[in-house]
Parts: C-alpha cells; sequence; structure tokens
C-alpha cells in the first residue's frame, strides 16, 4: 500500500474534500481519502497497480489539480 498527501490549492471547505472523497474512492485500487480545508491538503492511500501519478491525473481531471 502507498500514502501521500496531495496539496490541493482550489480546496475551499469541507464540501471540496467530500467531492474528492466521492470521485477517488470509486476507484477500486483507493483504500482511504481523509482531507483537512484549512490546510487545503488529502491524503490518499492506494494499492497498485494504481500510481501517484494517475491518481494526480484524476485530480486534475475532477478540477483539484494537486501542487507538487
Amino acid at each position: 500500500m502507498e500514502k501521500h498527501v496531495f496539496t490541493i490549492p482550489n480546496i475551499s471547505c469541507g464540501h471540496c474534500v467530500m467531492a474528492i472523497k466521492n470521485e477517488l474512492t470509486e476507484i477500486k485500487e483507493i483504500v482511504s481519502v481523509e482531507g483537512n480545508p484549512a490546510e487545503k491538503k488529502i491524503t490518499v492511500e492506494w494499492n497498485a497497480p494504481l500510481t501517484l501519478e494517475k491518481i494526480q491525473d484524476i485530480l486534475k481531471d475532477i478540477h483539484y489539480p494537486a501542487t507538487a
């Protein structure tokens, strides 16, 4: 299992975190998604074959691009 904390500047409230969580948890390899709107961060845990790059692509596609 892999884990990464993403910084997402577009997060403005708890609803944003829920939108991200709803989208990502539809992917079978995603184990958990937790977010902190005050820090504009989400923590994602996932299993292979999903990759960090693929998660970044998904976040970009749903209009919540992550910064490095």
